[in-house]
This record gives structure tokens, C-alpha cells and sequence, in this order.
């Protein structure tokens, strides 16, 4: 499988719904429970790329650009933005949809930085 394959089939796709035990006093999705999701399919998306121990080192940026209220649909999506030598970024983007409409929105985007490591937690590259 070439570099380009190997990207795109390591693109990862979740669906949740947004329940009240998720939200905050707001009602709209809580923004550590949003961060914990995205954390969760950015380290996916890494391991299904590699193939390799990932470990999380730095989220980058996180914008919320729009409040994800209780009672929606949320598409989670984890894509590889940048390969580099032990490390690889991964760029998460959720998208808020209503439940019984067809409108869907962008809501926060974030930047996840991995490291793939050996059995004695030490770095090793990427790629083979």
C-alpha cells in the first residue's frame, strides 16, 4: 500500500448521539467531553496508520466554533494532516447535526500530535 492509500484508509469516521449526561449547564455538549472524543479518534486514527504504540504528546489547537447542543447527532473525523519522523499530526473535526433535519454544521475543529514508541516507550519511526 503506498503512502497515499495508507492515508486515506486511515480516515476515521464516529457517529454519537449527544445525550444530557455529556452536556453542561448550558445543555450544549461539554467541552472536555468533546476534547476526551476527539483525543480518542485522533489516537484511532494514528494506530491505523502506523499500526504502531501511539501516544498522545500535545493537542494543538482546538477551536469551538459553534455550541453542539443535547438531543443532536455528531459525526467525529480523523484524518492525517502531517506524517513527520516518529510523530504524526492528526486533524479532528466534528460536525453537529440536527436529528430530524437534514442541517448540518462544522463545529469544532482540533490538532492532535502523536508519537509511536517501542516496548521500552521509546521512539521509533512512523514509517518502516
Amino acid at each position: 500500500m503506498d503512502l497515499e492509500q495508507r492515508t486515506k484508509s486511515a480516515e476515521t469516521r464516529i457517529f454519537k448521539a449527544v445525550f444530557p449526561n455529556t452536556t453542561n449547564h448550558y445543555d450544549t455538549l461539554f467541552g472536555g467531553t468533546a476534547m476526551h472524543m476527539m483525543d480518542e479518534v485522533a489516537f484511532i486514527t494514528a494506530t491505523r496508520f502506523t499500526r504502531k504504540t501511539m501516544v498522545t504528546v500535545s493537542s494543538d489547537r482546538i477551536d469551538f466554533n459553534r455550541p453542539i447542543p443535547a438531543g443532536t447527532i455528531i459525526e467525529l473525523v480523523g484524518k492525517i494532516q502531517h506524517i513527520g519522523n516518529s510523530s504524526l499530526k492528526v486533524l479532528v473535526e466534528i460536525y453537529v447535526e440536527e436529528m430530524y433535519s437534514f442541517k448540518r454544521e462544522k463545529a469544532i475543529t482540533g490538532t492532535f500530535t502523536f508519537v509511536a514508541i517501542d516496548k521500552d516507550k521509546k521512539p521509533v519511526k512512523v514509517i518502516d
